[in-house]
């Protein structure tokens, strides 16, 4: 049986002092469970801290995203052997943001060519990870556009096929999958149950042609896009979502417990 998994992604939010005071408030909430793991990746300037406090407990450390080489003259980047020192497990790839494909857009819309993430990049990254023992929680997922045209299951297949294609499976044993529709990021807007479970399910089918059967079975595939509290507890009873990827709900301590009560 998969163990759930719950990861906190705070985005471009929290200081150091304010991980402190969100950190030990969640800490005094949550009851981990030995059946469910906890991963908070805060931006690159607060892992130190998130690092420092997470020490005594069992939650797990995670960046928001990598550069694909290891040094060099790369103005702005950070690589994995620094995520590594830094004391992360796991890193984000893909998200839709750094893709530059928002469903609620905060910036204006000439700026986009800055977000300038792509499958092959996202690739890149995955083979930068594993290749120092960081564990890619790869995020895949449709706009709103691309729903309405019926493109959902071509779009993740793309993404899938892409970022894994070419990778030892052996060295993709920790890899999890979020499934993150863009039109639900941000907005409020969740996925139907039974639609995001019918998606998970095909990106476990998907995972069985690119990394074997066996190893398809026991990865974790997460489900992310406006998840709360309400609607925790009926996403991660499917039987193919194995956890959350949890934006805004991460930042407040409450909130963030009970959707890891309800893994």
């Amino acid at each position: 049986m998969r163990r759930k998994l719950v990861a906190g992604n705070w985005k471009m939010n929290m200081t150091a002092p304010e991980a402190e005071a969100a950190i030990e408030s969640c800490v005094d909430l949550v009851s981990l469970k030995d059946n469910v793991d906890v991963i908070l990746c805060p931006p690159f300037l607060t892992i130190p801290k998130v690092r420092e406090l997470t020490k005594a407990c069992p939650i797990g450390l995670g960046a928001q995203d990598v550069f694909w080489m290891p040094k060099g003259a790369f103005t702005g980047q950070i690589s994995a052997p620094m995520l590594l020192a830094s004391g992360c497990s796991y890193c984000i790839v893909g998200h839709s943001e750094t893709r530059g494909r928002f469903g609620k857009l905060e910036v204006p819309a000439e700026t986009l060519c800055y977000f300038g993430e792509t499958d092959h990049t996202v690739h890149l990254k995955i083979g930068a990870l594993v290749a120092h023992g960081i564990h890619p929680i790869l995020c895949v997922g449709e706009t709103q556009v691309e729903r309405d045209a019926q493109m959902t299951d071509a779009v993740i297949t793309t993404q899938l096929e892409i970022a894994l294609t070419g990778h030892d499976p052996e060295e993709l044993d920790e890899l999890v999958v979020a499934y993150e529709p863009v039109w639900a990021i941000g907005t409020g807007n969740v996925c139907d149950t039974a639609e995001a479970e019918r998606v998970c399910g095909m990106i476990r089918s998907i995972l069985e042609d690119l990394v074997g059967q066996e190893l398809a079975e026991k990865l974790r595939v997460l489900y992310g896009g406006s998840v709360k509290a309400s609607n925790a507890k009926e996403l991660f009873s499917q039987p193919n979502i194995d956890g959350g990827l949890v934006g805004g709900a991460s930042l407040d301590p409450k909130e963030f417990a009970a959707v890891i009560a309800a893994a």
